[in-house]
């Protein structure tokens, strides 16, 4: 039994900022994720895309946001279950929780924060009777690494930000890339949109409107797709890779049936005091939770962490009074020492 102050379900960026919250009130935390490492969608699904609303900077990759938070909660140690997803919870005689993954782990907390972003994702898949057997053998539904298809032969399938952001992004690392979409008009960004017909013109991507990907070829691998045209017909395309990008299904998976209210695939909290979902003791932070006039924000996700660990520590510690210290002030415990000695020096001054 791996037991802990607050067990946080999610390691995302706002399930990794709870820990460095929690850290300045003295409470320790675990985190349980299903993916193989901490940082959400942000390391699964986008790790180089670039984030332009996080206070402080001004553009940051996804993937060094992740790297960045990590290194912020080092000095409180935070426990990690990964690969494992959170399946049952059992409220426990003497008010805690015990939350068991879908590989028998148990883990014990009075206070649960559940900061699961969407929930788990799969992949929206196009009607292609063969896909499967070239998942992994040439077809991709997420862009993990784009050196993958460094000089590579590349045909991207859908209309919206991402078919346009990753056909815009590989042009430059992919010895040819295609873009297949259904219409003549995109859903994705104008700018985007402009882009990418600007690269068309150039020849540096095939655009190829009103038409689909019908049949996937190869032996063991991909080899070639089948795209059907609305008025030339089928045409043979050979590449190395399908990606199709038609958006992923969030789903929030047995969280749904902890005997939480749900509204929308979302959990619902009190906004008004600590983002405290209908059963005392578990919270909801982030993306997963909704609320009148909820900002689905990464930046919203750091605000819900703070408020909530302050919940959480009246939780823990009823007959305990705590005061809150700006970090410019009482320093951050196992940095480099300089805030501690600079709080030295404020307090020599003032005497």
């Amino acid at each position: 039994m791996i037991k802990t102050d607050i067990l946080i379900i999610g390691a995302g960026p706002t399930g990794l900022f709870t820990v460095f919250e929690a850290g300045l009130l003295k409470l320790k935390t675990h985190l349980i994720d299903a993916l193989p490492q901490p940082g959400g969608q942000c390391a699964e699904i986008y790790p180089k895309k670039p984030i332009y609303d996080i206070p402080g900077f001004p553009e940051i990759l996804a993937g060094d946001l992740v790297n960045n938070l990590m290194e912020q909660i080092k000095p409180f140690e935070p426990g990690f279950t990964l690969g494992e997803r959170a399946q049952t919870i059992e409220k426990l005689e003497d008010d805690t929780f015990v939350v068991t993954t879908n590989k028998g782990t148990k883990h014990n907390a009075p206070v649960i924060a559940i900061a699961g972003g969407l929930g788990s994702f799969e992949p929206r898949k196009p009607p292609i009777p063969n896909i499967d057997l070239y998942e992994d053998n040439g077809v991709a539904y997420i862009i993990r690494d784009p050196e993958v298809y460094r000089d590579k032969r590349v045909v991207i399938a859908g209309g919206g930000d991402s078919a346009l952001d990753w056909s815009i992004f590989l042009a430059d690392v992919a010895s040819e890339v295609t873009l297949v979409h259904r219409r003549n008009e995109f859903r994705g960004a104008l700018d985007s949109v402009e882009r990418v017909a600007e690269l068309s013109k150039l020849g540096k991507v095939n655009l190829i409107t009103e038409a689909e990907v019908k049949e996937l070829k190869g032996d063991e691998k991909l080899t070639a797709v089948g795209i059907r045209h609305k008025t030339e017909g089928d045409i043979h395309f050979e590449t190395d890779y399908f990606i199709p990008l038609f958006g992923l299904s969030p789903k929030l998976g047995p969280i749904a049936d902890w005997g939480l209210e749900i509204e929308k695939n979302a959990i619902k909290v009190d906004n008004s005091y600590d983002y405290q979902t209908n059963v005392p003791g578990i919270y909801a932070i982030g993306d997963v939770n909704t609320y009148k006039g909820k900002l689905k924000l990464i930046l919203s996700g750091f605000h819900e962490a703070a408020i909530m660990c302050q919940s959480a520590y009246q939780r823990i510690f009823p007959d305990k009074k705590y005061v809150m210290k700006y970090t410019t002030v009482g320093g951050v415990e196992g940095f480099d020492g300089t805030k501690k000695e600079a709080k030295k020096e404020v307090v020599k001054s003032i005497n």
